[in-house]
């Protein structure tokens, strides 16, 4: 239900309280124009932290806030690669974009904050190892452990076969994956054979 316009600044801090950031299209939905956010940023109280989205201006943004405000921008997509190994502290990877999978037969989405890398995939490759975290009040969905190390072989070209290989090792080191849960999630990802040989070096 619409809010009525005397309470359209306190519905859309309410959405934002809840919710962690309001997208302007969310707002909307409610009822809530975007001048009224507008407004709410020229007075302090959110701040615009990307191309219609708005969170908070009291809120501490955490360590990894970037993840939170891309999931927002592209919520059916995943974070994966460097930037999911970052968020699951495994190896010495710190990436200044955040990777994100997304099915192949979407269209590339059009974000110009936070910086985005994007990579394709479909069926198991897309699908398996998804987990959903909040970060700052946002769900989040991100590829865990052991999936992240099996992408990093599968996109070897994109991030270096040496990121791969160290993530498989700290993966294995922290116990955040056991060696028959990577070659589980490599076998029906279709790149076995590729892992096998790696997993049976450091396992």
């Amino acid at each position: 239900m619409a809010a009525e316009p005397r309470d359209h600044a306190a519905a859309a801090m309410r959405m934002a309280e809840s919710q962690g950031m309001i997208r302007v299209r969310d707002a909307e939905e409610q009822g809530i124009h975007r001048e009224v956010l507008r407004r709410l940023t020229e007075q302090g109280r959110l701040v615009r932290v990307a191309r219609g989205t708005y969170a908070l201006a009291s809120a501490e943004p955490s360590t990894h806030h970037d993840l939170a405000v891309a999931a927002t921008r592209v919520p059916q997509g995943v974070v994966c690669l460097l930037s999911a190994l970052a968020y699951h502290e495994i190896g010495t990877q710190l990436p200044h974009e955040v990777w994100m999978t997304i099915d192949r037969r979407a269209h590339k989405p059009r974000v110009n904050r936070p910086p985005m890398r994007f990579v394709l995939a479909s069926g198991a490759a897309l699908e398996l190892g998804v987990e959903t975290v909040e970060i700052d009040g946002v769900d989040v969905r991100i590829y865990d452990p052991a999936k992240c190390v099996v992408d990093c072989f599968r996109y070897r070209r994109h991030v270096g076969l040496e990121v791969a290989v160290e993530a498989l090792r700290e993966t294995l080191r922290q116990r955040r994956a056991t060696a028959s849960e990577i070659d589980e999630y490599a076998r029906k990802c279709r790149v076995g054979s590729v892992v096998r040989p790696y997993l049976e070096a450091v396992a």
